[in-house]
Parts: C-alpha cells; structure tokens; sequence
C-alpha cells in the first residue's frame, strides 16, 4: 500500500527544507542548515509542518531523505583518515590520474590533490588477470603485518581497491577479511562500491567512499534515533545520486552513493512536472542557496550517466574534479546560489561565488555576522525581495545592511552606487548560469532554446525570466512548492536502483550463456535493493555500454529484458549501429576489421507508480488585479519599474499578470520581468510567457 503521510527532508548548503504529504495535502518549510548537528534542522523543520498539520511524529509513514554533508565532505576535505590498500605497483594512481590535461595551456597547471596522501597508501603483492585469472597468490602474510600497521596508525577508514578486481573479487574479499579480523573499522572494496573498469576512477570512488562513511554512518545512525526519540516508528530511506531510494543501512554502506542526492531529488521533481504537462523537452533550473544546478530531461525522464566529477577546479572544465564512477543523473552545477559571495578580482571584474556564506554566517542581509555581500544581498537591494516577508517573515533581512557590504567590497571598488553594483552581481551570476547551461546543452548537443524551463529551489524563482531572455527560452514553469522542489521530488523518487559489471565482450564472440548468468546476477541485486521498500511490480531497464575496439569511451545501449540467445550478437551489433549513429551522426562503416565490444552492463530496477494527473498549458486571458506594487529593479530596461505586487494563492487558473511584476509565497519568490507575463495553472503552477510568443 502506498503510505498516506509521507515526508521528505532535504539538507542543503544553505536551508533545510520539509515537505509532508498528509494524503495528497502538501505542507512545507524552509529552516537554516545547522552544520554543527544537520539532524537538529531536520527536526525543526518536522516540528513545523507537524503542527502546522495537526499530526504527531507518530503519524509519519515514511521519512525520505537526501543531503549534500557527503559532497560537502569531499569538497571541504573534513571525511576520515583513509588507509588505501592496493595491487603492488598500482600506489600511486590515484594521483597521477589519467595524465590528461584539462588545460592545454596552463603553465602552472594543478590537479586536484587526492583524498588518500601517498605515505596512506600502502601496495601488497598479488595479481589478478584482465579475464579475471589468478596471476600472482595474494601476499597474505604482508596484509597481516599490515592491519597491524592501520590498527596502530589512527585511521578512521580503509579502502581496498585491486587492478582487475571488478572481473574477479576474490583477492579483494579476502584482503577485507584479513584486515577485519585485525581492525575494527569500516572497510570499503572497489568491487563492491564501484565494480567498473578503469582503475583511476575506481580507486577514487572506493576512497571516497571510505572518506565519507564514518561521518555518514554516524550522522544517519545519530538522525535515526532522534527521530524514534520523538516517536516516529515509520522506516527511513534515502535518494541516492541516480534518483532512486534505498535503505539507511545501504547508504551508510555506500555513502559516496549519496553525493548528489539533493539535486537529484531536484530533478526528479522537474520529470513530475514534465509528465504532468506532457512536455518531452525540458531543461531544470534548481538555484538554491549555496550552487545552482541545470539538467536536461528529455522523454519525461532526467538524463543519466555512469560517472561524474566533484569540485571542480576549473569551472566548467572536465577532468578538473574529483571522478566517482557511480549511477547518477547527469547535470551541471556551479557555486551560483543565493548564499554565493560576490567579489571583485584583480582585473576590476566583479565575480561570485564558488564560497558560499551558506546558513552560518549568511548573507549580511541575514544580520547574523556575514560581512561580505552575496547574491541574495543583490537581490534584495534591486527590490525582488520582501525584506518583511522572507522564508515566511521567519528572517528579517536588512536592506541596509545588504547595500553596506556591497558597497564596501564592490561598489567603491568599481565607482558604482549600491544599486547598480548590486545589478552588476546579478547579471554576472545570471550570465555564469546561462554559460553553464549552453556548455551542457552543447555537451549532449542540444538547442536549449527549444525547451521549456522548469525552475525551482529557493532563489531560482527570482532569477529564471533573465535567465530566459539570456538563453532565448519563451515558456518557463514554476511548480508550486518550488522553494521546496528537490524534497518534494523525494515524495515522488521510486525505490530503485542500479547495479553494473565491467565485462568485455567482443561480439564476433558473443555468448549468451555467460551474459545471461552475469545479467540475472545485476537482476538479483538491483531488485534486492528494491525489494527492500517496494513490494509491488518492479520495472527493469537492461543497458550495453559499447564501443568500436579501440575506441577510448562507449555510448549507451538500450537491450531487451529477456534471456539472450547464440544468434542475438547481430540484434545488439544493429542496436549499437543505431545509437552510434544518433549520437555522432553515423555509424563506422566499411572498415575491414573493426570489430565492436560491450565493456560494461547496467540493470536498473524500479517499482511503478502512478502516472500523474495530466494538464494543459493554459495561456489565460483574464487579467488579475494587484493592489500593491513596489519598484522592482528590471534587467531589461536597466532601471527600477513599479511592479505589481501578486500573492500566489490569491491567482486562480487561467488569469494573467503582465509583468513587471512579483509573485509573492511563503518560501520563494518569482519575479517577472518586463518582456514576460506570468499566468495561473490548474495545477497551480506559475507558467512565465514572452509577451511577443503569446498569442
């Protein structure tokens, strides 16, 4: 049975937001982020919509949670001292990485520095094959005096990844065992966190894995028994970054699985809506307080990869992060969120972000000791925001306050009044974001300005018409609760998960049995995971990454859910041919020996539920009143217009504002600028329209 009262919690940089579904009801909140104790802000939160519902922590059927502490970790170095045991002569791969350069040019060049330090990595004899054959019997009298080394050594984690071991774990099992028996900490093998190809990248995850999970495990373990403290007995799960839910005890497991499950449950959110309006191209738009996130989601249905890339040190430029070879929902995310610090470099140009004011000390708006100005400072003094009514009128901001500090570290810096230099920050950050969405357009070689944009997250409402008019978008939706749209999204995430094998498999010698039994073991446990929130029908997705022989990297395949036969290598050659074709215009043709290959199988496994209501797009004709207005700086006429003043629950489906104006609600705010109108859904969505569109 579906579970009637269902609430999603949502840890961001900057707020935590509560979303509680009673039976359809949606009621909601945004608190600030305590870092000291994440859990605390979870249960400020619940309190709220408990009482705002009537309902008692013993109501709640179910608790869905995401959080950014993993990525936050890794970012900011703070996870466990990590010993890395690995294949002798294999030590120091994670630091010399793929020896590629992400910045041809650059003289002083620098690689990100790797989570486990070379005098914490320690290599031990033994070799497994490329075909998973035993080349060399594990050292095992080594591994004994080394588990007494790691015992002795302070570490809070281990970390076993050997070359070959996703064909043939044995060696890795066996390691783990050897080292437990010595150690009582957690351990982490790459053929269980990450059983791909590509050593660099899988040592990386393992380590990454085993850096965030003393930290994970006690914070989920700490959040558990506050919440049966206070009386709720409903099971706990968590988003993982490919969009799905699996349990607390396999996210301790496997925290590093959890690194982007806030924005994924952002995502996820955007697909609903997507669905629910029959919209096949879409680009989400998600800026909360600390990073904006920008996804494409094609087909009702976010776009998905197999790895991803954490802090990067140049933005936008890949392979400058830290690589994490899990499942996970594709997009691009930079430091632009209300919270992001405004600054002016050494050429006179003012930038913002990637540092984050985050929830402590804030924005100076916040009057909680920030001093350096942030874009919600910005936006605030160009007049979008009520400093009155702000998360609710739970913050009173300072206008004041905001127009000091960004005089003090912008405007007498550049010679300009507070009110343009605050439009200087918004149109850096604006233009950022607008960059980062064409470079992800072009990556999957899209146009984005044939989509629809769906905007959520607290501060993307007053941010997505400029954002439009910079991209040449003419429709965007915001949904409602958008201030809370990734914990919303939770509410709608399906138990599922994906499960993944390297294997090479030329199809000149294809074989059916072999494919068959490594597939119906990728079946077993993904619809484990599943199985253990979900009992009704389960949806499988099975997938081929291949290439040509030689090729560097593979492209996806879509296979069919049954068992393989000797004569279907020519299906998947003809399969692969097609996807070929549409990813890169063409197939290889005519090349005498060019021979083609699976290197890595997925089965994604996902219970089914309901397809939502669906809407139409309304235009709307009738125009709505606004008895208040106020001056609203507008980027399109470069000066402040009075803009109508228009509270959300007060529009009914099909009217129309003409904008300038500013639709008022309790956790964000949207702001429509000169070129949009905005019109009423029957839904309750805000759909922002070009004036010269619509009809």
């Amino acid at each position: 049975m579906t579970p009637q009262i269902r609430l999603g919690a949502d840890i961001g940089g900057t707020f935590t937001d509560i979303a509680l579904d009673v039976r359809g009801q949606m009621h909601s909140t945004k608190v600030l982020t305590n870092y000291a104790a994440p859990e605390q802000a979870i249960l400020d939160g619940i309190d709220l919509v408990l009482a705002e519902a009537g309902l008692a922590y013993s109501d709640l059927d179910i608790v869905i949670h995401g959080t950014t502490l993993a990525t936050n970790a890794l970012i900011e170095r703070r996870g466990a001292r990590t010993a890395f045991v690995t294949t002798e002569g294999f030590r120091d791969v994670i630091e010399m990485r793929t020896e590629s350069r992400f910045e041809q040019y650059d003289l002083n060049l620098r690689l990100p520095t790797p989570l486990v330090p070379r005098e914490d990595r320690f290599p031990v004899a033994g070799r497994i094959g490329a075909q998973g054959q035993e080349l060399q019997p594990l050292d095992e009298a080594a591994l004994t005096a080394l588990a007494g080394r790691i015992a002795a050594g302070g570490y809070g984690a281990v970390a076993i990844g050997f070359i070959h071991s996703y064909m043939n774990p044995a060696h890795e099992e066996r390691a783990r065992a050897i080292i437990a028996a010595r150690v009582d900490l957690p351990i982490s093998i790459s053929s269980e966190v990450s059983p791909q190809m590509r050593e660099f990248e899988r040592f990386n995850t393992v380590c990454a894995n085993a850096y965030v999970r003393p930290q994970m495990a006690d914070y989920l373990g700490r959040l558990q028994m506050r919440l049966a403290e206070k009386g709720a007995a409903c099971p706990v799960y968590m988003i993982h970054s490919g969009g799905g839910l699996i349990s607390v005890e396999t996210a301790a497991e496997f925290p590093v699985r959890l690194v982007e499950s806030g924005p994924a449950g952002g995502a996820i959110f955007a697909a609903d809506v997507a669905r629910r309006f029959g919209l096949e191209k879409v680009v989400s738009y998600d800026m909360g307080g600390t990073t904006a996130k920008i996804c494409l989601i094609e087909d009702f249905a976010p776009k998905t990869a197999r790895s991803f890339e954490v802090a990067r040190t140049y933005r936008f430029a890949k392979g400058s992060g830290m690589p994490v070879s899990i499942p996970v929902i594709e997009m691009i995310e930079i430091g632009a969120g209300g919270g992001s610090i405004a600054w002016v470099d050494a050429m006179g140009r003012i930038q913002t972000g990637p540092e984050s004011a985050a929830s402590e000390p804030g924005p100076a708006c916040y009057q909680r000791g920030g001093q350096r100005p942030a874009i919600t400072d910005a936006d605030l003094v160009l007049g979008k925001i009520d400093p009155e009514n702000f998360a609710g009128g739970a913050i009173r901001l300072s206008v004041e306050q905001a127009r000091v500090a960004i005089s003090r570290e912008v405007g007498d810096r550049l010679g300009l009044a507070p009110e343009a230099a605050a439009f200087g920050i918004c149109e850096v950050v604006d233009e950022n974001m607008a960059n980062a969405a064409r470079v992800h357009a072009v990556e999957n070689g899209k146009d984005i300005s044939d989509n629809l944009m769906i905007a959520f997250g607290g501060a993307a409402p007053l941010h997505a018409a400029r954002l439009c008019e910079k991209l040449g978008i003419d429709r965007c939706l915001i949904p409602p609760g958008a201030g809370v749209g990734s914990a919303i999204g939770f509410l709608k995430a399906p138990f599922g998960y994906e499960a993944l094998a390297s294997r090479i498999v030329r199809l000149a010698d294809f074989d059916a049995t072999a494919v068959n039994a490594l597939l119906d073991g990728l079946k077993s446990t993904a619809e484990g995971f599943v199985r253990a929130g979900a009992e009704g029908p389960i949806r499988r997705e099975i997938t081929a990454f291949m290439r040509y022989v030689g090729q560097g990297w593979e492209i996806p395949v879509p296979l069919p859910d049954r068992p393989f036969a000797a004569g279907d290598g020519r299906l998947l050659r003809d399969g692969f041919r097609q996807n070929y074709a549409r990813f890169f215009g063409r197939a290889i043709d005519g090349l005498d020996g060019l021979e083609i290959e699976i290197v890595t199988f997925s089965v994604r496994a996902e219970d089914i539920r309901p397809a939502p209501d669906r809407h139409e797009l309304a235009l709307g004709r009738e125009g709505a009143g606004a008895p208040l207005s106020r001056p609203v700086f507008d980027p399109a006429r470069g000066e402040a217009l009075a803009s109508a003043i228009v509270a959300r629950d007060s529009l009914r489906a099909g009217q129309r504002v003409s904008g300038p104006a500013v639709v008022v609600e309790r956790e964000t705010a949207t702001v429509v600028t000169s070129p949009f109108d905005v019109v009423m859904q029957s839904d309750g969505s805000l759909l922002l329209l070009r004036k010269e569109a619509a009809p």
